[in-house]
This record gives C-alpha cells, sequence and structure tokens, in this order.
C-alpha cells in the first residue's frame, strides 16, 4: 500500500505506548506543548472501532483531547457543545438545567417536547465502549481526567445503530497504567456577576500494582452558582377567585446545583495479548430552582412551589481485548442503573387553563368548595440499561480488512409523573393516591439486537472503497396507566374511566396502555477514499442512520414507525506547511424520511407522529495552526440549510403519518427552516505561551458564534415563542506554571451576554405563552470570574 513506513512507523509507537498521559496527550489541541514539539501532534482516536491517526479516518470527526479539554476548562455537556458547530442542544425546557439537555448535530431536529413518554435521541454518547443514552437523553458526564472527546458527525447507522441516527458523541477515559504512578488535583473557585459564588474540586490517581496491573481512582465535587432569582409575586385565578401568594418561595440565586462523582478503573494484561479492564463511574448531580426565567423579566421568574432535580447514576462497565491469530478481538459490556427525582411548580398550566377552560371549576374540597387549584409535579424516572458488543477486526495494515460483531442491549424506563393539588376532594383524586389530579405510572422497555460490519479494500496504492451494513431488530413497549381518577369530570375519557384491566403497574389504579411495536431493517454505508499522500486525502460517503418506532401512551393514536436519515458527503482531509497547518472539513446533504414529532396535542399531552420529510444542506470544517512555537490558532464552523421538504400538517391519516396533501393550512409549511440548530455556529480559539521570570505563562481567548433559531417547527408556536437570537461568547484566561504546579485567572461570557439556549412554554404555548407573560427563557450563565490551582505528582 501506498502508506510510507514512515506513517506506519509513527502510528504503530502511537498505538503501541497506550499511555494516557502520553501519546494520547499530544494532540493536535495542545499548545501546552509547544515548545516541545514541531508542528501539530498526532492525533488517535477510535472512530472506527480500532485505533487510528485522525488524519486517516474518512469521517468528518473532531477530537478534543487532554489539554484542550483542561485548558478550556470543559467540565460538562454543555461545556464542549458550545466549541462544537456540528453540535446544538435544547436545554430541556420544563425540567431544564443540566442534566436534561437534549442534543442533535447538522441541524436533524425538529424541537420536540423532550417528554418522558417521546422518541430515542438522535445522537447517541458513549463512555468508552459501552452506550450511555438513556431513552430519555444521555448522561451528563463530568468531564475530568479524559483522554479525549470525539465528536462523529452524520449518520453512524452501521458501527453505532439506534440512537445515533445523526452523530455519536464518544467519551474516552484516561485508563490505568501500569508503567508509573501519576497524580493530580485541580481546586477552582468563581462568582457569578449578579450571581453567587461556586466551587470545584477534582484529583486522579494512577496506581500501578505490579508490571502489568493499575487501578485508577478519579473524584470530582461541584457546586454551580445561581443566577435566577425567584421574586415576590401573586396569581388570582378568574373561576374561583382564589389569590396565591409565593411569599414563602421567594429566594435569590436560586437555581443553584451539586455535582459529585467519582471513577475507578482496573486494568490487567494478562499476557502480551489478552486484557481485561473493569470499571465503575458514578455521579449524584443535584438542581435547585429552574433554569428558565421569564422572557419579559431580567433573570427573574415567579414561582409558588418548591423546584428540585437529583439525578444518581452508576454505570460498571467490562471490557476484554486479545487477539487470535492476527484478528483482535474485543468484547465490552455495562449495565447502567440511573434514578432521577424532580419537583415542579406548575402554576402556569393551573392558571392558563383556568383563564381558557374553566379549568378551577373542577377544583373543590369535601365541601364542594373551590380551593387553590395550583398543580406541582413530582416525578421519578427509574432507568436500567444493559448492552454488549462482540466484535472482531483485521489488522489496519491489510488491503483487505474489516470490523464485524454482534450488538444487543434492553432499556427500561419505570415512569412516575403525579400532579397533585392540595387538598382537593377524594372523588376526584386518581384512586389510592392522595391529593393527586393525574398520574402516569408506567414501564417502558426498549430492546435492540444487531449485527454488523464494515469492509475496506485498497483497490490502489491510493484509491480504498469501503462498505458497511447492519441488520437490526427493535421492539419497544409501553404498559401502565396515565390520566384523571374515575370521577373526574375535567376530561372524563381520559384515566381511571379508558381502563381495561385491574392490573397494577408499579402501584397505578390499573392499567389502560398495554402495547408494543416491533420494526427491523438494515442500514448501509459506502465510502470511496483516495490519498494524494501522506498528508492529504478526499472522500464521498453515502450513509444512513435511524431511529427506531414506538407507541404512543394515548391508547386512541396509532404507533410512530421509524424515521431514516440519508447523507451524501464529500470531506477533505489535510497537513500543510510541514503539518504546522491542518484543514478538515465535509460538504453535505442529508435527506430525513418520515420524522418523528413529539409535541403537546390534545389536551397538552405529548404525542409522537411520523410529520413527514425534511433536508438538510451543510459545509463544515476545522482549522489548526501552529503560527510559531508559540502561538496556536483553531477554528471551527458549520453552515447549515435545513428546512421542510414537506409541509407538515398536523393531522394524521390512516397509515398514523401526517397527511399529504394538507386538506388545511398546515402548521408549517413547506420550506419552512427547522428549528434548534443556527445557520452558522463557529468558533475562533487562541493561546499564546512565553516564559516570564523563569515561569512559564499563557494567554488565551476563545470566541463562540451561534446565529439566530427557532425554538419550535411550528407556526404558530414561534409567533408566539419568538426567535433565539443570535449570540457570540467571548472567554479570556491567563495563567503561569512552575515546576508541578499551574494558577489560571478566567473569565468566561466576558461581555456578560444572555445568550439564549431555549425558548419554552409550561403547555402548548397557544394556551401558556398568550401574551408571551407565559414563556421563558433558557439561557447561558452571565459573566463568570474565577481562578483555577493544580498539581501534578
Amino acid at each position: 500500500m501506498r502508506r510510507s513506513k514512515k506513517r506506519n512507523a509513527r502510528l504503530s509507537r502511537s498505538i503501541n505506548a497506550r499511555a494516557p498521559l502520553a501519546s494520547a496527550v499530544l494532540l493536535a489541541l495542545s499548545p501546552a506543548h509547544a515548545q516541545e514539539i514541531t508542528g501539530l501532534g498526532e492525533v488517535i482516536v477510535t472512530a472506527q472501532k480500532r485505533s487510528e491517526s485522525l488524519q486517516d479516518v474518512p469521517l468528518s470527526i473532531q477530537a478534543i483531547g487532554t489539554k484542550q479539554l483542561d485548558e478550556l476548562r470543559i467540565a460538562s455537556f454543555a461545556d464542549y457543545a458550545k466549541f462544537l458547530p456540528s453540535l446544538s442542544y435544547q436545554s430541556g425546557g420544563q425540567s431544564g438545567g443540566p442534566g436534561f439537555s437534549r442534543a442533535s448535530m447538522r441541524g436533524i431536529t425538529n424541537g420536540g417536547d423532550g417528554n418522558h413518554s417521546g422518541s430515542q435521541p438522535s445522537v447517541g454518547t458513549y463512555l468508552d465502549e459501552q452506550p450511555v443514552t438513556t431513552i430519555n437523553g444521555a448522561l451528563d458526564v463530568h468531564i475530568y481526567d479524559i483522554e479525549r472527546v470525539e465528536v462523529l458527525a452524520g449518520p453512524q447507522g452501521t458501527l453505532y445503530g439506534a440512537s445515533s441516527q445523526s452523530g455519536t458523541i464518544r467519551i474516552i477515559t484516561n485508563k490505568p497504567d501500569p508503567s508509573g504512578f501519576a497524580a493530580g488535583y485541580d481546586l477552582e473557585g468563581s462568582m457569578i456577576a449578579k450571581g453567587d459564588t461556586g466551587y470545584l474540586a477534582e484529583g486522579f490517581v494512577n496506581l500501578p500494582i505490579s508490571d502489568a496491573a493499575a487501578i485508577r481512582l478519579v473524584g470530582w465535587a461541584r457546586q454551580d452558582a445561581g443566577f435566577i432569582d425567584n421574586v415576590s409575586g401573586t396569581v388570582t385565578y378568574p373561576t374561583s377567585g382564589v389569590t396565591k401568594d409565593n411569599a414563602s418561595s421567594v429566594e435569590k440565586d436560586y437555581n443553584d446545583g451539586d455535582v459529585y462523582g467519582g471513577r475507578a478503573a482496573l486494568k490487567i494484561d494478562l499476557n502480551d495479548s489478552w486484557a481485561v479492564a473493569v470499571s465503575a463511574i458514578g455521579q449524584n448531580q443535584t438542581r435547585n430552582g429552574s433554569y428558565g426565567y421569564r422572557s419579559n423579566g431580567e433573570l427573574t421568574l415567579t414561582r409558588f412551589n418548591p423546584e428540585t432535580s437529583k439525578d444518581r447514576w452508576v454505570q460498571a462497565a467490562l471490557t476484554i481485548e486479545g487477539k487470535l491469530g492476527n484478528f483482535d478481538v474485543t468484547y465490552a459490556g455495562a449495565y447502567l442503573d440511573r434514578k432521577d427525582e424532580t419537583r415542579q411548580d406548575y402554576v402556569d398550566y393551573s392558571y392558563y387553563y383556568d383563564s381558557c377552560c374553566g379549568y378551577g371549576a373542577y377544583i373543590y374540597d369535601e365541601a364542594g368548595t373551590y380551593i387553590d387549584p395550583t398543580q406541582y409535579i413530582l416525578g421519578q424516572d427509574k432507568y436500567t440499561k444493559q448492552s454488549h458488543e462482540l466484535r472482531i477486526s483485521s489488522p489496519a495494515e491489510n488491503r483487505f480488512r474489516f470490523v464485524a460483531g454482534l450488538f444487543t442491549q434492553r432499556q427500561t424506563h419505570d415512569i412516575e409523573q403525579n400532579y397533585k393539588i392540595d387538598g382537593i376532594a377524594q372523588r376526584i383524586e386518581v384512586t389510592g393516591w392522595d391529593d393527586t389530579w393525574w398520574l402516569t405510572q408506567q414501564v417502558r422497555k426498549d430492546r435492540d439486537e444487531a449485527i454488523f460490519g464494515e469492509l475496506t479494500y485498497a483497490l490502489t496504492d491510493s484509491l480504498s472503497v469501503t462498505a458497511g451494513v447492519r441488520f437490526f431488530e427493535a421492539k419497544n413497549s409501553l404498559l401502565g396507566f396515565f390520566g384523571f381518577g374515575l370521577t373526574n369530570t375535567f376530561f372524563p375519557a381520559l384515566g381511571e374511566p379508558q381502563c381495561f384491566s385491574s392490573e397494577s403497574v408499579n402501584g397505578g389504579p390499573c392499567t389502560n396502555v398495554d402495547k408494543g411495536t416491533k420494526d427491523s431493517g438494515n442500514t448501509t454505508k459506502f465510502n470511496l477514499t483516495y490519498r494524494f499522500d501522506d498528508e492529504r486525502l478526499v472522500y464521498a460517503t453515502f450513509s444512513e442512520g435511524y431511529r427506531p418506532g414506538g407507541v404512543n401512551r394515548r391508547g386512541s393514536l396509532p404507533p410512530y414507525s421509524p424515521d431514516f436519515l440519508t447523507n451524501y458527503e464529500i470531506g477533505w482531509k489535510t497537513s500543510w506547511a510541514d503539518n504546522r497547518l491542518r484543514f478538515n472539513g465535509a460538504l453535505f446533504r442529508q435527506e430525513w424520511d418520515d420524522f418523528q414529532y413529539s409535541f403537546l396535542g390534545q389536551n397538552s399531552l405529548t404525542q409522537i407522529a411520523n410529520a413527514g420529510q425534511a433536508r438538510v444542506e451543510g459545509l463544515e470544517g476545522d482549522l489548526l495552526w501552529a503560527a510559531t512555537d508559540n502561538l496556536r490558532l483553531s477554528a471551527g464552523f458549520a453552515v447549515l440549510d435545513a428546512k421542510l421538504t414537506q409541509a407538515y400538517c398536523g393531522q394524521l391519516g390512516p397509515d398514523g403519518k401526517d397527511l399529504s396533501p394538507c386538506p388545511d393550512p398546515p402548521q408549517a409549511p413547506k420550506g419552512a427552516r427547522l428549528p434548534v440548530s443556527a445557520k452558522l455556529k463557529a468558533n475562533l480559539t487562541g493561546r499564546y505561551i512565553f516564559d516570564v521570570g523563569g515561569f512559564d505563562a499563557h494567554v488565551q481567548g476563545a470566541m463562540v458564534y451561534v446565529g439566530d433559531r427557532w425554538p419550535d417547527m411550528r407556526t404558530s408556536q414561534r409567533t408566539i415563542l419568538g426567535k433565539e437570537p443570535s449570540y457570540t461568547i467571548v472567554d479570556f484566561a491567563a495563567g503561569i506554571a512552575k515546576g508541578s504546579y499551574t494558577a489560571e485567572l478566567f473569565v468566561n461570557n466576558a461581555l456578560d451576554k444572555r445568550a439564549q439556549l431555549d425558548r419554552w412554554a409550561q403547555c402548548d404555548a397557544e394556551i401558556c405563552g398568550l401574551g408571551g407573560a407565559g414563556t421563558y427563557i433558557t439561557s447561558v450563565a452571565p459573566r463568570t470570574i474565577g481562578i483555577r490551582f493544580g498539581q501534578r505528582f
């Protein structure tokens, strides 16, 4: 093959070293090493289930390594998402804030409402070899002692399957290293303008047990400062005349939070060919208040009941790697247990439904007297997920090479949503549930099994072709209860009157949902790669991604079908100026067929339907330049044109899909821009290192631009909620290092911008958002100033 001996030797050295603080640290974006290397360091990734140089992978991929993660002070999903142009997200609306974000890639999103009974995510998230995308979104893994974050843009249907429809995020941890002891810690304190103070403490230790075994321990504790005030206010309900005030709930900076967790990993080299790794990671994330503020206020809102969330999860994983002859064999298995508890004020729903529909007339006590109709929600979600993958791959240097494997996963989601009104009459309660106006008590199960493989053949020394396929079978079921009590007359057709079985699911009064669906099919991939020389290649790719179908909890609605994404892409990987300049990019067109749309339908009850067709055309790229041995510049951008190619009617046909053509004016016309993603997202980062008084010093600046976006696909919702304006975020940092010590002063959001991440209402915006008073904004934190200190041993 044409790949030079020099390149092969370099790749072999990088792969065989495997020391997480050695070659993997010398990533392309590692300015701290600029005085030690000439040009840009090689980046080793495992995006294609084998270790390869980033510049050899014919795939749109960005990799943020250990050093840059540290230099940018990345600690969470939101931190790294802002530096990845192809990645967008919504904050999670009513239950928004860290841990509830919904990711999308390359514009493949239609907004949705993020409900617990909604579609599976379209972006898959992996922690090392194991998927951590639960049914209602991915884990918000704290980023510390991480080898790199890989982001694979575009459908990853053959190697990663369901929930990697539009892309995949891979968080690769630093592994135990038997070659020597290593340890470190970092401490940080910060203060938010017009807000409170926070802190961060992190540490790791790598302990060799023998020449062939080591343990790595990591821990973290973080307190995020609040910056939104719950201000005093009253609400008077039209029907009853009851006035409620929130004097007991008024609090400044009430949206604070705490995160703590740890990771333990053991790796044993059994012999020269086989190794086993066992790991466990757990995290507890507690949040107070709401991360949304009134659209007519400045970081303020009025809430009448306490609001909290707790997200606790533990994952145990086992990875076995070895060789059978010349073939690499890998088994990766994991078990995840996640529980979250939320408490949410639901005053807007209560007030606006009383204003429009006389809701308050149905809320009374045992004497039949009208009472305060304010609702609040107690939610509990319990997730379990187990996954197993067994794969085999041939040597990467062979003219003919392949990766093939088997995959299975099983997810469960126990859903409890308890909508309470204190003091209501027993006859209008859900049977057996005190003060419960509405109850959701369900068990959802999702299963996915697949056989996959990719084959690559070098037709010439310069030209290679790849073909891949994944055969899958997916199942989804929903069992349990949702709705009102037996004699509730607000919407008497929803709830206990619908029950067809007295069976109790997790304490529910009876069963009115017992549905399932099953899908099977395949996704394919074809790639043609031409290498001009060791430093430059171009590729053309056809690839597909999918999401499984599922069932609606409202019995009268049909199941929704899988949706598929087809991608046509031309890309390039290039290095110039003796590897001091690197420019990678891709031009693509994506067609999204029968996409799943989750929205608040009749009575503000979530329903999912296959809404129609959309197309996304785009250009993305990233550039890295070692301008001098002391100055590094990096930039990235994504330009998207994402639109409907078929009008969205909002009416279902006999096949359960959106009607076409529309008998009435559509809810979203053909050509309407898809929501959430901007037409342009870009970033620029510069870091300059220099000597001062015997210290290694640095200054750094980072700028992120995001264009305007719509929060919803439907015209009526857009009119009420409004457009999220474009914004520019600027961060600065300056620091020094001496020996094993580092210290840094930083300013995030230095211009103190109210960068809007989401706009939402507690229920359908046509009811809860009227006049703008019931709409909310979720934004990035105001200007944050902090200091960071660290030490390595």
